[in-house]
């Protein structure tokens, strides 16, 4: 992590709050040895007593990719669990992340169930916020991610979720300023796409936080657990791991299983706005004792992905989007702006994580 976060901050060692906050807050409350399992299988019994005589114990939101793909295993193999998997096509699939959820639903004997998002719905959000100019562009992706799937679990009354968020691969939290927003701002949302977009959002799912945060958890009694932040969790043995058993295919990186992901992430972000998401990635990795500083500097010295596969991808993005090259072009060079200059609920949300931060129950950095 470097001053591309304008709000680190160094000790006179040299130390950043980032490390700081992984030292003091993360490392004395991450278990993942006997008391891990201990607590793992607590939380497995509490959901299997909770789910009697229901389809399913819990609801797992599945991308393909290695988090999500590896809790599926941890429920179904070491909690043993009655997982239903949920995956939602926002219409940016990579072919990869279609077959690792095959394989992997297959070799666990799981049921699947998808939910297609309104392609016209999302593609004018998409580009309501392309035109927008925040950096926060895969917030769209991500609203519809985790929106369908709580209000599937809503009104299918499934109580549990578990999620692939854990503390190995995602201690260094992305700042707010390089497009980390915290949370289904539904504010934020409504206020872009009533300046930029063109047609309304019938079907388009979203949950705002103070919705999930409050009335799901403390009035419907809906859970979020989650569990890879209480077994070893070590990126390339999972990945050997899911490979071996079901022939699931490793990602060049983190966020590549969403071919718009992986475009916003290696070339919108870091050549429109100076960020570079890799920078929080591997500084978790680090942390973790999974990767070296030198190892994660020589690799972000150079794009994660070539040029001209990089600029076949703004083509494809463009077409995709219905606008020509040049329309893409000049959004990209328009001024740039942040979620500041829209309407939002930033204040409610940062005084929420900083009751749960002062309450135990969020550790990563959140400023």
């Amino acid at each position: 992590m470097d001053t591309s976060d304008p709000n680190i901050i160094f000790n006179d060692k040299g130390e950043s709050d980032y490390y700081l906050n992984f030292r003091n807050n993360i490392l004395p409350n991450w278990h993942t040895g006997d008391a891990g399992r201990q607590e793992l299988m607590r939380i497995a019994d509490k959901i299997k007593k909770g789910s009697k005589n229901r389809d399913f114990d819990c609801i797992i939101g599945l991308s393909g990719g290695l988090d999500s793909s590896y809790c599926a295993f941890v429920a179904k193999e070491i909690m043993g669990l009655r997982p239903l998997i949920f995956h939602v096509d926002a219409g940016w699939n990579t072919q990869q992340a279609v077959e690792n959820i095959e394989c992997l639903v297959d070799g666990l004997e799981l049921d699947l169930y998808t939910e297609v998002i309104n392609w016209e719905e999302i593609k004018d959000l998409q580009l309501a916020f392309f035109k927008s100019q925040i950096p926060d562009q895969d917030l769209v992706q991500d609203y519809a991610f985790f929106s369908a799937l709580y209000q599937f679990a809503h009104k299918n009354k499934i109580k549990y979720v578990l999620t692939g968020g854990n503390f190995s691969t995602e201690c260094c939290r992305e700042p707010e300023e390089w497009g980390g927003y915290p949370g289904i701002d539904k504010t934020l949302v409504m206020d872009i796409h009533k300046k930029f977009g063109s047609r309304p959002l019938k079907t388009f799912p979203i949950v705002d936080i103070l919705v999930y945060k409050i009335y799901y958890k403390y009035v419907l009694g809906m859970e979020i657990f989650k569990p890879l932040n209480l077994v070893p969790y070590i990126k390339e043995e999972a990945e050997m791991l899911l490979k071996e058993k079901f022939g699931w295919q490793k990602f060049l990186h983190k966020h590549h299983e969403s071919r718009f992901t992986r475009f916003y992430e290696d070339y919108w972000l870091p050549k429109k706005f100076g960020f570079e998401k890799r920078r929080a990635h591997f500084s978790s990795l680090i942390l973790t004792g999974q990767m070296t500083r030198e190892e994660a500097l020589k690799r972000i010295s150079k794009p994660e992905l070539d040029e001209q596969f990089l600029e076949k991808e703004f083509e494809y993005v463009a077409h995709k989007l219905d606008l020509t090259i040049e329309e893409l072009t000049s959004i990209f060079n328009g001024p740039n702006k942040t979620y500041k200059d829209y309407k939002n609920k930033i204040g409610i949300i940062k005084l929420g994580s900083k009751m749960m931060s002062l309450l135990g129950l969020e550790k990563r950095l959140f400023r």
